[in-house]
């Protein structure tokens, strides 16, 4: 892990600072712009925004306090607004990602397959790749990392959302000695049953997407983040879903989680109801006697295992230490590191019926769950970012897992082929042919 601090000076003072693109207009991309924008953070520059309704990437600019923005329709504009210190919006994030003078790409759309297209495009062109997007990187996260690796280029989650506050604990941890046997988040409740109706109000009050919100709330978002952590610790789950256990501090989690499982590769999980209730965790065990004595003189208890935690996650504003850490020292934050070790489940929200289009993250069908991949593929389950808009071809019982046996998907998207590169490269030669109409 580089000290950005000392690097993104060196380029300030160098007058070479790294030049961003967000991809994406929507709340927590106007609060990334805010954060890179006012003040301007030294040896960082966003230089373009790319969304489709151009006026919201305006307004994001305007809303941090810039002006003289333009707009472009064509990389070589992109390319001239860049050079000459003007801030550019545009429509088509292709523009952004071909733009010799962008450095990095910041996805924020919370879209597979359109994300999929961006991801893949920046990459195509050797852009480091920052992910605020955790339905894409859950899905096909691993096939991504293969792809960007093979450019030379970063893709990473980033600091500040639980998976890269987790993954930045868990390195400094082992860079000091210990060895990390749990990691996860603190959640404060789940309702499998919600939906964008129940947390329409909710969603209102906090200018916030109902659909979002609701994936937050059933669950799903979570099992996405676990599924990022647990690709990139190599860690497992120790049932579908996790255990979560209800706590008052995270700190019990030490003595809640079953030690068997911690010992045998480690394991994503989570905090329900604990204080800090943000941020995010991880187990460490220690069994020298000597050292655990001098954990519990630090007030870190008995051990054998024992739990740090940082007590806060900032997106828009960690993010910052993800886009100097990819660009300045080539450092992922938190990024697949081979084969997917856990999958999101497609799982029926209510008694679903043969026909059905199914509506995907955050909405009224279905919610995800975190598994173990080895088990998603020899039950071919759903994965849930790719649920949406597939046609059920069968009866899915509630709280059911759906499989690709159950859905058509749809025709010739880019997120299903290369979901199945991934099963193709990663997985034994199972059953990775899906049907498409």
């Amino acid at each position: 892990m580089i000290a950005a601090d000392s690097a993104l000076a060196q380029r300030e003072a160098e007058g070479k600072p790294v030049r961003i693109a967000l991809v994406g207009a929507g709340v927590t991309a106007r609060m990334i712009a805010l954060q890179l924008l006012s003040p301007p953070i030294p040896g960082l520059r966003l230089a373009a925004i790319a969304n489709r309704t151009v006026s919201k990437g305006l307004d994001a600019f305007q809303n941090a306090g810039v002006d003289g923005v333009t707009t472009a329709n064509s990389t070589a504009a992109v390319e001239d607004s860049v050079a000459q210190g003007k801030p550019v919006v545009v429509e088509d994030a292709r523009l952004v990602c071909g733009a010799s003078n962008i450095d990095l790409i910041v996805e924020v759309t919370g879209t597979v397959e359109f994300g999929a297209h961006v991801a893949m495009n920046a990459i195509s062109h050797r852009k480091h790749v920052v992910l605020v997007n955790a339905e894409l990187d859950s899905t096909i996260g691993p096939i991504l990392r293969f792809h960007a690796d093979r450019a030379g280029v970063v893709i990473t989650n980033t600091d500040g959302d639980e998976p890269g506050v987790a993954m930045t604990l868990l390195r400094y941890l082992k860079t000091i000695g210990f060895t990390p046997v749990a990691a996860g988040n603190l959640k404060g409740m789940i309702d499998r049953y919600r939906t964008p109706e129940t947390q329409r109000e909710f969603a209102a009050k906090y200018g916030q997407d109902a659909a979002k919100v609701t994936s937050f709330a059933d669950g799903t978002k979570l099992s996405m983040e676990a599924t990022i952590l647990a690709n990139a610790a190599g860690f497992r789950v120790g049932q579908r879903g996790m255990y979560g256990p209800k706590c008052a501090h995270v700190r019990e989690m030490s003595s809640l989680l079953p030690h068997d499982d911690l010992m045998n590769g480690g394991l994503v999980d989570y905090a329900l109801g604990a204080e800090p209730h943000t941020g995010a965790f991880v187990i460490v065990y220690e069994e020298h006697p000597r050292k655990r004595k001098e954990l519990a003189y630090y007030k870190m208890g008995d051990g054998p295992f024992y739990v740090f935690y940082t007590p806060y996650h900032l997106p828009h504003i960690q993010i910052v230490s993800s886009i100097a850490r990819a660009a300045l020292g080539h450092d992922p934050t938190v990024s697949p590191a081979g084969a997917p070790r856990c999958e999101v489940v497609t799982t029926a929200k209510r008694d679903l019926k043969a026909g059905e289009i199914l509506d995907g993250v955050g909405g009224f069908m279905s919610y995800g769950v975190i598994d173990n991949s080895d088990v998603v593929h020899q039950q071919h389950l759903l994965p849930m970012g790719v649920a949406a808009d597939c046609r059920l071809v069968r009866d899915v019982a509630k709280d059911t897992a759906i499989s690709y046996d159950d859905i058509v998907l749809p025709a010739d998207r880019l997120c299903d082929k290369l979901r199945l590169e991934q099963d193709r490269r990663f997985q034994s030669p199972a059953r990775v042919a899906v049907t498409t109409g």
